[in-house]
Order: structure tokens, then C-alpha cells, then sequence
């Protein structure tokens, strides 16, 4: 009896699992595939816009149509005193292209135009889902190409963070015609981030989503290309630098608690080429206001080097 009673309850037990992984697999997709939107505003842009005179520097609206019928919208930033190259700034998840605000206005004080799109899905770009660069990858090339046409600068550099440096990095996998890029904060691949974010409520490591919870971490995979017709095992930014001969510059944060600093280091295991920068005490994105001057100087040389 008592046997029995115990197959019972790992039976219930079992159960429970499954429809714990079944449902939260579902709920964590659609959440990934929608992150919320943070509104660009009216005061936002006027803030913009008069950081750009300040600099010497005209802001205009820019937008383009994507082959799958969506709007994507941004800024274009020109410096009076221009040095004839272009630099492409992609944002992170959540977030729209003001997050980006710090990094043009160095750039543009520097003599660069500057081009500040809201990612598909965020800010004021049209879209009803995120997919991590699966998708973005096409954007982001034909963003290249808008400045080309517009503005026929010598070179097109690319920098992004967190999801805009996995865009950035996927796009050079489809063709987009960088002189050089900078990623800071990149996952390597969508499912090892996936297994990160299943430990990371618990404070422990990327094993919890290999193990314990890589039920739900398939069902959320097969959520997503059943419904949304998206296969994020595509989402590998180390598989698009391991096949380009473009250079990448990899910026990481050592104490990063949202995309560990392993996902780099995967990139750049995958092409020794690439240079990586691990930047002590820096989280998440925050290198350049934790060393801005290093930060600043770095970035400036990776785009200005004679080999470009």
C-alpha cells in the first residue's frame, strides 16, 4: 500500500511538472516575442534635436518600408562638419533608439552621421514581434543600404548592444557591407541565452535550463514555430561572425549578470579574428560609463584604422 501510494504521488508529482513546463513554455514565448514597448515621445525627440544643434548637427526623420510590408522608422543624424563615414546604432531589447542617444552624440561630435532606427516591434517601427536578429538581420542590412543611397558616406561602421549587437552581428551572415562593427553585450546563440534566463530567477547557472527545465525551454522553442513561424534555433550571432571577413570588435562587461561574459568569448573561440574587450567591473552594457575614456578611444580606433 504504502508502494503504492508513492507511485501515486510521483505520478501527480510528474504531472505537475509537465504542466508547469507546458504552460510557463508557452507564456515565456510569447513574452520573448513581445517584450513591451517603450514609447518615444514628443519631449524625447525635442531633447534629441537640440542635442544635435549643440553639436553642430542636423536631425532628420528617416524610414523605409521592409519587404514584408513593415514601416520601420528613424533618426538621421548629420554633422555640419562631417569626416565622411556613417556609423549604424542598434538598441537593446525593451528599449527604442534614444538608448542609443550617449553613443551618437560622441560619434557625432567626432565628425560622423549617425543613423538611429527603433528596431522592428519597438519605439515607433511597426512589427508585432521581436525575434532577436532572426528577422532584424534583413532590417539592418537594408538599413546599410539606405545610407548608402542617402548619404554615400566612404565607410558604414555598425555598433549595437545586447539585442542591437546580436542584430549587428546576424546581419553580417546575410550580407550587410560593414567596413568594420562593434557588439557590445551579444548573446552567441538564442538557446544558450534561453538556458541562462531559466537559472537566472534562481541566481544559478545556465545548467538549470539544460537540465530541470529544458522541458519548458522546448516547448517555448516549439511555441514559437508553431505559432509565430519563427525558428529562433536560427538566432546564432557566433555562427554569423564565424563566417564573415568583416571586423568585429567584442565588448563585454566581466561581471554582466544578464548576458554572462562566456557568450562573447564563444564568438570569439568561433573567430580568433575578431578582438575581444573584457571590461573589468563592467554590467550589462555599461562599459562605456564604466571606462568612457577607454571606451571612446577604443571604439574610435577600431573605425579609424588604415586597414578600413
Amino acid at each position: 500500500m504504502f508502494s503504492l501510494r508513492r507511485v501515486r504521488y510521483l505520478v501527480l508529482l510528474f504531472l505537475l511538472y509537465v504542466t508547469f513546463c507546458s504552460i510557463a513554455g508557452i507564456v515565456v514565448a510569447d513574452a520573448a516575442l513581445h517584450p513591451p514597448r517603450r514609447p518615444l515621445t514628443q519631449d524625447d525627440e525635442t531633447a534629441m534635436r537640440q542635442a544635435a544643434s549643440a553639436l553642430d548637427a542636423d536631425l532628420a526623420d528617416a524610414s523605409m518600408a521592409t519587404p514584408d510590408g513593415i514601416t520601420l522608422r528613424a533618426w538621421d543624424i548629420r554633422p555640419h562638419r562631417a569626416n565622411g563615414d556613417a556609423v549604424l546604432l542598434l538598441h537593446g531589447v525593451a528599449d527604442n533608439r534614444l538608448g542609443m542617444a550617449r553613443y551618437a552624440e560622441f560619434l557625432v561630435a567626432h565628425g560622423f552621421t549617425v543613423l538611429m532606427p527603433d528596431a522592428r516591434a519597438h519605439g515607433a517601427s511597426g512589427g508585432e514581434i521581436a525575434t532577436y536578429g532572426l528577422v532584424e538581420r534583413a532590417d539592418v542590412r537594408q538599413w546599410v543600404e539606405y545610407l548608402s543611397a542617402h548619404e554615400h558616406p566612404r565607410c558604414i561602421f555598425g555598433l549595437g548592444e545586447s539585442m542591437g549587437a546580436a542584430q549587428l552581428l546576424q546581419s553580417l551572415g546575410v550580407g550587410a557591407q560593414f567596413c568594420a562593427v562593434a557588439a557590445e553585450s551579444p548573446f552567441a546563440k538564442f538557446r544558450e541565452i534561453a538556458y541562462d534566463r531559466m537559472g537566472q530567477p534562481f541566481h544559478l547557472g545556465p545548467w538549470v535550463g539544460r537540465t530541470v527545465l529544458r522541458p519548458l525551454v522546448e516547448i517555448a522553442f516549439l511555441r514559437a514555430r508553431w505559432k509565430f513561424k519563427v525558428n529562433m534555433e536560427q538566432a546564432s550571432p557566433e555562427e554569423a561572425v564565424n563566417e564573415t571577413q568583416i571586423p568585429v570588435l567584442l565588448i563585454h562587461g566581466q561581471v554582466d549578470s544578464n548576458i554572462p561574459v562566456r557568450h562573447s568569448r564563444r564568438i570569439h573561440a568561433r573567430d580568433p579574428a575578431s578582438v575581444l574587450w573584457e571590461v573589468p567591473n563592467a554590467e550589462h552594457c555599461s562599459a562605456i560609463a564604466t571606462a568612457p575614456r577607454e571606451f571612446e578611444q577604443r571604439l574610435l580606433a577600431w573605425f579609424a584604422q588604415p586597414s578600413r
